[in-house]
């Protein structure tokens, strides 16, 4: 498909995605003003990105065994691996991400959930040694580091003290980056879309039941919440669908450095979207801009020997 390897094509492509999964940020906050959902509320917490997830799965799988033309079924070696992934990648992701968001702005949660491509480097790097730690790919990881440390610091001051909103995303980053690192090495004999799909309705399901079983409800339901929900299914679908060509038709480097459009796209977004819940400032614009030149450090070309 000559016309997803074409740079501009390229980066049009992989803004559309992280524009999709930026929104999400105020989509979520709005979801839960619309549903009277307090951060006190976990098990309707859970409810929510449950349903969300489950839809999402199903459009995910529904969305490629169109394009394969061929349902995209797991085979039994494969069940395994869809559980680990949905353990990380779901479940514990968002219900982290989820609460995280119930205690801090769409701004911050943004930022700090950006620092899933530095522990992603770690873990892969440090712990299942897929790749090497080069001096650039350090440099960007203490530098998207301190864009973190800053946001983190600006947020204590402003909350009086308490930090459980920026803890939680960043917990939800660590565990999205060891799914990467999973993901990696498991799309190596399987299909990553079948494993995103699956993964997806599985841990959307045990969201969705956990949520129920301890008295979570979605009581405001209305159009516009449904709607809400859909579209929040349909980005997580969408994006990953796109992002996966991408991937297919160009090297990963090429395409992992326009990840750092997310937390702008999710930082701009929250900031216009956030209906006076804003932790838009200084030191959050700085932050912001120290995780998205670490992310682009960590991202460089290496150099090969021989060039000057």
């Amino acid at each position: 498909m000559k016309f997803l390897t074409k740079p501009v094509n390229v980066w049009l492509t992989a803004a559309l995605c992280c524009l999709l999964w930026g929104s999400a940020f105020p989509a979520i906050k709005t979801g839960y003003r619309l549903l009277q959902i307090t951060a006190a509320d976990v098990p309707s917490i859970l409810l929510f990105a449950g349903v969300r997830f489950t839809l999402a799965g199903v459009l995910t799988v529904v969305l490629f065994s169109l394009i394969e033309k061929k349902p995209l079924l797991p085979h039994r070696g494969a069940v395994g691996k869809i559980g680990v992934l949905a353990v990380f990648q779901t479940i514990l992701q968002y219900i982290f991400f989820y609460l995280g968001l119930a205690y801090t702005t769409g701004e911050r949660g943004s930022v700090i959930n950006a620092t899933s491509v530095f522990f992603a480097l770690l873990i892969s790097s440090l712990l299942f040694r897929l790749e090497k730690l080069k001096w650039h790919k350090i440099l960007g990881c203490a530098v998207g580091f301190m864009g973190v440390v800053l946001v983190s610091l600006d947020a204590f001051h402003r909350t009086g003290g308490t930090l459980l909103g920026e803890g939680m995303v960043l917990l939800s980053s660590i565990s999205y980056a060891f799914s990467s690192v999973f993901m990696k090495r498991y799309a190596a004999k399987e299909n990553p879309a079948m494993l995103s799909g699956w993964q997806f309705m599985l841990g959307g399901l045990v969201l969705t039941a956990a949520g129920l079983l301890f008295g979570g409800r979605l009581t405001q339901l209305s159009l516009r919440v449904v709607l809400l929900i859909l579209y929040l299914a349909l980005l997580s679908a969408v994006a990953y669908s796109l992002w996966s060509l991408l991937l297919k038709y160009n090297d990963v480097s090429r395409v992992a450095v326009c990840g750092f459009m997310i937390p702008v796209f999710g930082f701009i977004l929250s900031a216009l979207f956030s209906g006076g819940d804003s932790g838009f400032g200084l030191p959050a614009v700085a932050a912001l801009l120290l995780v998205t030149v670490g992310t682009v450090t960590v991202n460089l070309p290496e150099r090969k020997n021989g060039d000057h």
